[in-house]
């Protein structure tokens, strides 16, 4: 693995507000092509889905596909999902050996999607969808062999208001949430457990390095790959948090 790797685009403050307001133009796009999907099944990593109205649309950004591709399942082990959308991910976990399952989102809709993708592919029993923000709604004990976030990696400022569930899967008010999952994934991990962030481009790298120091852990890149979201290039990186 290879430590978190710094953009080299202009960092004085002209740059980083212009880069800012790029990525929340983007951010804002993509919160309305996801809510345009409507209810559909699609097609993804060899597999047929289901997917409801206001729900992260997986098809509409690659990011659900590499992050599953690249993600190292734990073989009868335990495997949980932040903001685990219409579940593909989580689904594909049990799929792929993992004995116990939780799916966590804030979104309810989500909750509802990732247990009608998990009763399509018979693993219902397995995966346990839970509507949460983060950690929140979780067992306080309950401890995970491999814990992920497809992070909503867009930095909004501290008055952004969310008027839809939809914003929550794009956008990270003041990267309050990166900070919890940070912290509190660390203490969420059993004795060999591992903690991933799936990250992109469009994020604040600044305030994740930031984020990982305030909880004394440290970052590194696991896999990466650069594809194209519509017209813009999106460079989608898996990382590793450890202490």
């Amino acid at each position: 693995m290879h430590p978190l790797p710094h953009s080299s685009a202009d960092t004085s403050p002209t740059g980083q507000a212009s880069a800012a307001s790029a990525a929340s133009g983007v951010g804002a796009h993509l919160v309305r092509r996801h809510g345009e999907a409507g209810e559909c099944g699609f097609t993804l990593l060899g597999r047929r889905w289901h997917l409801l109205p206001e729900v992260f649309a997986p098809t509409h950004t690659d990011s659900t596909e590499l992050f599953t591709r690249w993600l190292p399942f734990p073989a009868e082990g335990s495997f949980l999902e932040m903001g685990c959308g219409a579940g593909v991910t989580a689904v594909t976990a049990a799929l792929e050996g993992c004995a116990r399952v939780t799916a966590a989102d804030i979104n309810p809709e989500a909750v509802r999607n990732t247990h009608l993708n998990a009763t399509r592919h018979g693993v219902a029993d397995r995966v346990e969808a839970v509507r949460s923000d983060l950690f929140d709604a979780l067992d306080p004990g309950a401890r995970f062999d491999v814990v992920f976030w497809n992070s909503n990696v867009v930095h909004a400022p501290a008055d952004f208001a969310y008027t839809r569930d939809l914003e929550y899967a794009v956008f990270d008010r003041d990267y309050a949430a990166h900070r919890r999952y940070i912290r509190d994934g660390l203490a969420r991990l059993s004795g060999a457990g591992r903690l991933f962030l799936g990250f992109n481009s469009l994020g604040d790298t600044a305030r994740l390095d930031a984020a990982v120091a305030e909880a004394g852990a440290r970052i590194t890149e696991h896999t990466a790959l650069t594809r194209r979201a519509g017209d813009v290039p999106v460079a989608f990186r898996l990382m590793e948090i450890t202490r």
